[in-house]
């Protein structure tokens, strides 16, 4: 049976953007009917995919939209840099808007987002998988209900995984910030909002250290070559590319991510000569990166709550691992498992709520055997784009977990705590930076300045 629906375009036919294409199609609640995209194999394959016609195929999202409204919904997957004029062009143009993260690069541009779609009444949904997990609902059920008392500490860490970093914010299109923005927005603006969503408010102080610590050229092993294929220390290099990317070969998974990223030849000589040829062969040690490879967080609520967000490349690639501090109890969490402490009888209750933080399964999908990350969110992207989709057939924005004000609150912690890095201070955020019905920070003129 042919699928009917809302009508829905993409820009952006990479990763991200095929996987919520196929979604629709196969949840069949919507219709996939035209699609940007810059690359013309990648386009033309997309196309074919979906049925599209050669009249509604694009090489950008300006002509896209230079051509009228696409469709009823707009999936935005471009670039980074290229994330806050589509969504304004399209919304200018009545389409319901879902934003890759981060929603733009720039808080100025983050702000013209959303004052563009409250213009035009349109619904602006931010790609912020990790709402919609059965895992984070859980956590948000065991606090709604008042089994851990009053929060007040949340510890939170994302192990993002050496080789994970390397592939991504060394070799990869996040690895500077003139390029899509700082580490912590480009990945870790996912955990900034999940703290926001778990803990129910808005964090009014934050600061934060972080540098590049280890990715820099005075690091390079002695007789290291530029590239990995051709070097003589490579056996021994934890962050061998030769040997991340020959071992995607054979696993359906792992070609498609990472290895998708390097090369769409799946044989040892197109992965060589990718290697050789590419950015992605590059000596870690000799490449233009200049975002963080660790980083931490430290945020005070509006309620007096407390928390501390760590991201590193110096780790296996897991699940995020979260801790909660309540007044009559503790939440732990590793991603896919929550145990639960009651301080009045000292029992531990375990929950596994099915899925995982990540949105994938355990187990698979990484070089070291752990979970599937980023490259590929799985159940989550299919909660979301299905929410998305049922937003727009019932015209029910409740079905999304945040709106366009939500997640301008969360973008603006990101860019606080990165001022406050750089600046080495406490930053202050204004109560205009919390979403409506969290707790605000009396207003104070002298909010959204950096303390001595």
């Amino acid at each position: 049976m042919e699928n009917t629906g809302p009508t829905i375009a993409v820009a952006g036919a990479g990763l991200r953007g095929s996987g919520y294409a196929r979604r629709v199609r196969a949840a069949g609640r919507g219709r996939i009917v035209a699609v940007a995209e810059p690359d013309p194999a990648r386009r033309a394959r997309f196309a074919a995919e979906h049925g599209i016609p050669p009249e509604r195929t694009f090489p950008g999202w300006r002509e896209m939209a230079a051509a009228g409204r696409p469709a009823d919904g707009v999936v935005i997957t471009t670039q980074d840099a290229e994330h806050a004029e589509p969504a304004i062009a399209f919304a200018g143009l009545g389409c319901h808007i879902l934003l890759e993260k981060p929603m733009a690069t720039s808080e100025a541009d983050a702000l013209r987002v959303v004052e563009a779609v409250e213009r035009a009444g349109v619904v602006l949904a931010v790609c912020h998988v990790l709402r919609y997990t059965p895992y984070t609902r859980t956590i948000r059920e065991l606090i709604g209900a008042g089994r851990i008392g009053t929060p007040i500490s949340v510890q939170h860490l994302e192990p993002v995984g050496w080789w994970h970093h390397a592939h991504s914010y060394v070799r990869g299109n996040w690895r500077r910030e003139d390029g899509s923005g700082p580490m912590l927005m480009t990945k870790s603006c996912h955990d900034i909002d999940w703290l926001v969503h778990v803990m129910g408010e808005v964090p009014a102080r934050v600061g934060s250290f972080g540098r590049l610590s280890h990715f820099r050229p005075e690091n390079r092993p002695a007789g290291a070559a530029g590239r990995c294929a051709d070097c003589p220390v490579e056996p021994s290099c934890p962050y061998s590319a030769t040997r991340l990317y020959l071992s995607c070969l054979g696993d359906s998974e792992r070609e498609v991510w990472p290895l998708g990223a390097v090369t769409d030849d799946r044989t040892e000589d197109g992965v060589l000569r990718a290697l050789r040829e590419g950015p992605y062969g590059r000596c870690v040690y000799a490449c233009d990166n200049d975002v963080v490879d660790h980083q931490v967080v430290n945020m005070e609520f509006p309620s007096g709550a407390t928390g501390v967000f760590t991201m590193t490349a110096f780790s296996a690639a897991a699940q995020r691992q979260t801790r909660i501090f309540g007044t009559a109890g503790c939440v732990e969490g590793d991603g896919v498992r929550i145990s639960v402490r009651d301080f009045v009888t000292g029992e531990l209750e375990t929950f596994e709520p099915g899925g995982s933080l990540d949105g994938g399964s355990p187990g698979g999908g990484s070089p070291d055997g752990g979970a599937p990350l980023d490259g590929r969110h799985d159940h989550a992207d299919d909660a979301l784009i299905d929410a998305f989709t049922e937003a727009l057939a019932t015209g029910d924005p409740s079905q999304l977990s945040s709106g366009a004000r939500e997640s301008l609150a969360s973008h603006r912690v990101v860019w606080a705590a990165e001022r406050a890095r750089s600046r080495g201070a406490v930053v202050e955020l204004t109560p205009a930076a919390a979403p409506a019905g969290t707790p605000a920070v009396p207003a104070d003129p002298a909010k959204g300045t950096v303390l001595p």
